[in-house]
């Protein structure tokens, strides 16, 4: 992306703007957006950002206008260098804990210590490094589900980015199937390197992922290999939204939903979506802003 439009407001003049791109069914996918809080003792204070490839133009700054319902704050556009953003705001990152987890980048040391599986993620051209907050508490409720004395045999990480989610539920159940999915083409090398880097098999039987392309749940080969006992899905409050039928299909009788990227203040909304899908919350934890999900689906009676 080479231009940024930034605007300024309180924090839930921002969430509803999120809120409002999220139900844009015909947004420009050329236009990314993204909020946060300026800085961390300033908590009230936030930030919208676009990022366009090109210069914005009337409809795109229309666009992002049209997400503030009491009129959009004054912007700031600027162009910015030709840097891959993703990789560059990726470097550097302190390692994570997170549940029988610990995740670094090659700039960080391993720990070698019992009970912890230790991941090496590099920065990529994919999400998923584990040092965001909804990553690092699917981590955290893996762990706890396996602690519950789940037993998973199949299971499904629904845009996996890293692959590093779908790495965590075969450490915990070993001997499952696994099946990895993203809409992002560039995510299928981006997983195999991770995946060879961190001494886990790619193929299709017990133990190993496979890597799929595929829009939400929409591949034949991911339909195939259902149902699932667990389908994890770290992704956009919209979309967890509208897949919550599908992922209750994709489940067996009785099986585990794990739900991430949702603010605290769009869990009600996916909760509802889920509860009208067959499914009821198991669990929850919040982790900074953003809520982390744990729904079963109903059993057959």
């Amino acid at each position: 992306m080479s231009w940024k439009i930034t605007a300024y407001a309180p924090r839930p003049v921002i969430e509803g703007a999120l809120l409002a791109h999220e139900d844009a069914w015909d947004w420009d996918a050329d236009i990314v957006i993204s909020g946060s809080e300026i800085a961390e003792d300033k908590p009230d204070d936030w930030q919208l950002e676009a990022w366009l490839s090109d210069e914005p133009g009337k409809a795109e700054k229309a666009a992002i206008a049209s997400l503030f319902a009491g009129g959009a704050p004054k912007f700031e556009i600027e162009k910015l260098p030709d840097v891959d953003w993703l990789t560059s705001s990726q470097q550097g990152l302190e390692p994570i804990r997170a549940g029988a987890f610990h995740v670094h980048t090659p700039d960080h040391p391993a720990i070698t210590e019992p009970g912890l599986r230790d991941y090496c993620i590099p920065a990529s051209q994919a999400f998923g490094t584990g040092q965001h907050a909804t990553t690092a508490g699917c981590l955290t409720m893996l762990t706890h589900m396996k602690r519950q004395g789940l037993v998973i045999r199949n299971l499904a990480d629904i845009g996996t980015g890293t692959g590093l989610l779908a790495f965590a539920g075969l450490h915990l159940w070993p001997r499952a199937l696994a099946t990895a999915t993203d809409i992002d083409q560039v995510c299928i090398d981006v997983v195999q390197d991770n995946a060879a880097a961190n001494g886990l098999p790619m193929g299709g039987g017990a133990g190993a992922v496979t890597m799929l392309a595929a829009d939400g749940m929409d591949h034949p080969l991911l339909e195939a290999r259902g149902p699932y006992d667990l389908v994890i899905a770290n992704i956009l409050a919209g979309p967890l939204i509208g897949m919550a039928p599908d992922f209750a299909k994709a489940l067996v009788p009785g099986g585990h939903l794990l739900l991430a990227g949702l603010l605290e203040t769009q869990e009600a909304q996916v909760r509802r979506a889920c509860r009208r899908a067959g499914m009821r919350l198991a669990a929850r934890l919040v982790n900074g802003d953003w809520s982390i999900l744990w729904l079963r689906k109903r059993a057959v009676r």
